[in-house]
């Protein structure tokens, strides 16, 4: 059962967007962690060991989540974690999982770093990985397998709701001060994403009660995406290379994709996603194979899907989480650019 979150259980960051961190050797922060690898129930992960004593800068202040774990996408508070520039886990202790998500860092794994450039308190200097016993955080990428013998997974995305403080309720004021005192967002995204879930709520609640002659696009929530396949849903192999240019098309000729609950061959897509359409982006990566945060399997895709360079999930319509992490994207939702890659690199590097 989730914890239910009080003022006592939750605590303030204390980091915000942009400051500069130093993160701790990994003799360091071997020595905050419990015999499981994880300090207040968030793994540290062997691919997080690459940054260790690096300067990086606050990229988003993870306070507050939203989750596919228990299937209703609420969001949840997180005691004294950020997400860092650049910091994506590249799945190589894990199964070469793809799916790139956004690593947590708790505080206590960061040491601020001063506007002169100097670590906010002194200490010695960060020693190598080199007899640093990091077998703890190995062991603990796996758990017991399943009863066929395949590998079970974990990581922090299969952990995270043991992870947080408990579940954040709309009227919970706390989420909307920490978003404007970390910079996460400004007071009109904040206003945005408050008149976005109310009408949400008035729409579950007019489903309800209306004649469906009185409802507002259906019912549907805020984005309005109804999928409109008939029959099984279609495919498409363009066979996308990573750095080709792609355009993707339009909300209406992606919901003729979908079946009635958004999917297409069991793919989802969802509002923040529709805001993206007609957006043009690099091919990232060809993901096959990423891990159920539900069951820590790790899943072979028997059609490869695509992530996009620099697009990633804003969460506008979900309360302003700022997870980001990186949609997947179907090849039949998106059309290649005719234009000169080589012209195109040269565009992107114009001042």
């Amino acid at each position: 059962m989730t914890q239910v979150a009080t003022l006592s259980t939750r605590r303030m960051p204390t980091l915000r967007v942009g400051d500069v961190v130093e993160v701790l050797s990994a003799q360091e922060i071997l020595a905050t962690l419990d015999e499981k690898g994880e300090l207040e129930n968030l793994p540290f992960m062997p691919e997080m060991l690459r940054y260790c004593g690096r300067r990086m800068t606050v990229h988003r202040v993870a306070h507050k989540l939203c989750e596919i774990i228990t299937g209703d996408g609420g969001l949840h508070w997180m005691n004294s974690a950020v997400h860092l520039t650049g910091a994506r886990c590249d799945g190589e202790s894990h199964g070469g999982c793809q799916t790139a998500c956004s690593l947590y860092w708790k505080e206590a794994w960061l040491r601020r770093v001063s506007q002169q450039g100097h670590a906010a308190e002194e200490r010695a200097a960060p020693s190598s990985k080199v007899g640093v016993d990091v077998s703890v955080l190995t062991r603990a990428t796996r758990k017991e397998p399943f009863a066929d013998g395949s590998e079970r997974f974990s990581c922090q995305a299969t952990e995270i709701l043991r992870a947080t403080s408990g579940r954040i309720h709309f009227w919970d004021l706390d989420q909307y001060v920490a978003d404007l005192k970390t910079r996460n967002v400004g007071v009109l995204a904040v206003i945005r994403t408050i008149l976005f879930r109310v009408f949400d709520i008035f729409q579950d609640h007019a489903k309800r009660f209306l004649p469906r002659w009185l409802l507002i696009k259906e019912g549907m929530h805020w984005g309005f995406v109804k999928g409109r396949a008939v029959g099984r849903t279609p495919i498409l192999d363009l066979n996308l290379q990573v750095g080709e240019l792609v355009r993707v098309r339009s909300k209406e000729e992606i919901t003729r994709t979908l079946d009635s609950k958004r999917l297409n061959r069991g793919l989802g897509f969802e509002e923040e996603q529709a805001r993206d359409c007609g957006k043009t982006a690099r091919v990232g990566l060809r993901v096959d194979r990423c891990i159920d945060e539900k069951t820590g399997k790790l899943l072979k895709m028997k059609t490869p899907c695509i992530v996009l360079e620099g697009i990633v999930c804003r969460g506008v319509y979900h309360g302003n989480c700022p997870r980001e992490y990186a949609p997947f994207w179907r090849e039949i939702w998106l059309e290649r650019v005719n234009a000169d890659r080589n012209q195109v690199a040269a565009d992107d590097h114009e001042p």
